[in-house]
């Protein structure tokens, strides 16, 4: 019997044995290319922007969407997508998904026009919304809970905490030595032989050939969800390029409110949510979700501010190889930690990770926060960004370990997808919120400067530049502080709990 406390027993067990008969390297190979697409993804278009703007015709305003077509549709599909995973079949879902996403980055690569590509990478985003959760519900339903699970979550930590940074140094590769296009084609090979791969690898899923489907699915909680969360998602992407007070943008969270508490109220009421609110009742998942809400927020926004500040022609000046490949630091720092922390978690649970990880994150994002425009990379950046992979490693392998520990096999997709769906959401907030303090702090530094000097140069301009985007960085350590101290707060899992004997479990 688990030695859990009945709340942590109740949702720490696995109530179907992982899948036998598949080969873990080979399957956790397929997750982690899988995974690694997808994150990479939204970032590996970052470095091409300037060049598919000159290419296509873009204007300024209508560049962002580049990126936010993509967010929009992925963060606000992936509880439908997690959804449909546990109803229809993770492998299916898995294998649609994905060519989805292929299908899209082809026609992206393919597009000779602006609505073309937008229209692309919006596809990749639901592609990717019911790709995400059936890779990290096959973690959870492949190996074995215990060290085993433990060694691939960490595999899929490192591949999710490197992905953005991978990404960055991609994208920079593709664009200067080939062309932007081929940010979109890379996924091509890659999709088509990861789905090709998926039969061979992962069995026919049991809750499929138990007749599970349709019949039984949620479609008014799967409406109000999608409408709720892409209004969510779309109002803060509109008052980072607006403002907070804009019209649209306020009709955009009123609509998110109403429909999320529709969401709710139907969830209360039906006899199969979409999202089973009783995976709330833990206080130690719910943490987890919160502190990947808050991680994600502060560590993601800040690839967005650091890069800008590396290949700004008045500071680093670096080109977009060089500025991709300042990160590799970062993706050393975040496999290695997510491997050591795998291992650990076995023995000391993954509590003090959960404590520990935002905390080394936030001091690396700390010292990130003292660049000036005499600073260099080796003394002022390759510090904070080796913090920042050590403690990104931590974070996620402990988060995913808490929030997916025995999660039942009927709810391991939509589990899964909440996961991820906190962790877009707290990207997307993130962004615009800090892109709010760093455009407060940009001007406000450029009046000081101006005032002194009394015409904004080019050195003032790149001058108070820097102070917004070290502002905005700032502000991500304080999220990550914070983060931790949720974890210290709410998370009780010990390491009993993440190897609990599935027949303690209750339902």
């Amino acid at each position: 019997m688990s030695t859990a406390p009945p709340e942590v027993a109740a949702t720490t067990g696995s109530s179907e044995a992982p899948s036998r008969g598949v080969s873990p390297g080979v399957a956790l190979a397929v997750l982690a290319g899988a995974q690694l697409m997808i994150v990479l993804d939204a970032t590996i278009v970052n470095i091409a922007l300037p060049d598919i703007r000159g290419a296509l015709g873009f204007s300024e305003a209508s560049l962002t969407w580049v990126m936010n077509a993509y967010t929009l549709t992925f963060g606000g599909l992936l509880l439908l997508g997690g959804r449909l995973g546990d109803l229809l079949g993770r492998r299916k879902m898995f294998i649609w998904g994905l060519l989805v996403f292929t299908l899209a980055s082809l026609l992206g690569g393919f597009a000779q026009n602006e609505a073309t590509l937008l229209a692309a990478r919006a596809l990749q985003g639901v592609g990717g919304a019911f790709t995400a959760p059936a890779v990290l519900s096959l973690v959870t339903t492949t190996f074995k809970e215990g060290a085993e699970r433990n060694k691939a979550l960490g595999v899929y930590a490192a591949v999710s905490g490197m992905g953005a940074a991978v990404g960055l140094l991609a994208g920079g590769f593709l664009t200067e030595y080939a062309n932007w296009r081929w940010v979109m084609f890379v996924n091509v090979p890659i999709g088509i032989g990861l789905a090709l791969a998926i039969p061979r690898v992962f069995p026919a899923d049991k809750i499929a050939e138990a007749g599970r489907g349709l019949g039984r699915f949620d479609i008014p909680g799967a409406i109000t969800s999608t409408v709720g969360v892409s209004a969510l998602v779309y109002g803060f992407i509109r008052a980072a390029e607006e403002s907070w007070s804009d019209s649209v943008t306020l009709v955009a969270f009123v609509l998110a409110a109403v429909f999320i508490a529709l969401f709710i109220a139907i969830e209360l009421r039906t006899r199969q949510p979409l999202l089973p609110l009783r995976l709330f009742l833990n206080k130690t998942r719910t943490g987890g979700y919160l502190v990947m809400m808050l991680a994600g927020a502060g560590m993601m926004s800040t690839f967005f501010f650091l890069t800008l500040f590396m290949q700004n022609e008045e500071l680093l000046d670096l080109s977009p190889v060089l500025a991709g490949t300042a990160y590799l630091p970062l993706t050393v720092g975040v496999i290695t930690s997510a491997q050591v922390t795998s291992r650990l978690i076995t023995t000391r649970g993954p509590r003090p990770f959960l404590i520990v990880g935002p905390l080394v994150a936030g001091a690396g994002l700390l010292w990130l926060s003292f660049l000036e425009t005499d600073s260099n990379y080796w003394s002022g950046i390759l510090p904070g960004v080796v913090l920042m992979g050590f403690g990104m490693g931590a974070v996620f392998v402990s988060i995913m370990t808490t929030a997916t520990a025995g999660i039942a096999a009927e709810d391991a997709g939509i589990g899964s997808a909440v996961l991820n769906v906190t962790q877009q959401i707290g990207g997307t907030i993130g962004l615009a919120v800090l892109a709010t303090i760093s455009t407060s702090a940009f001007e406000s530094d450029l009046d000081e400067q101006v005032d002194k000097v009394g015409q904004p140069t080019a050195s003032v301009v790149a001058h108070a530049s820097a102070a917004g985007w070290t502002t905005a960085i700032l502000a991500s350590s304080i999220m990550l502080f914070a983060s931790a101290l949720i974890a210290f707060a709410l998370v009780r899992i010990r390491r009993e709990d993440v190897r609990v004997d599935p027949s303690a479990v209750t339902h």
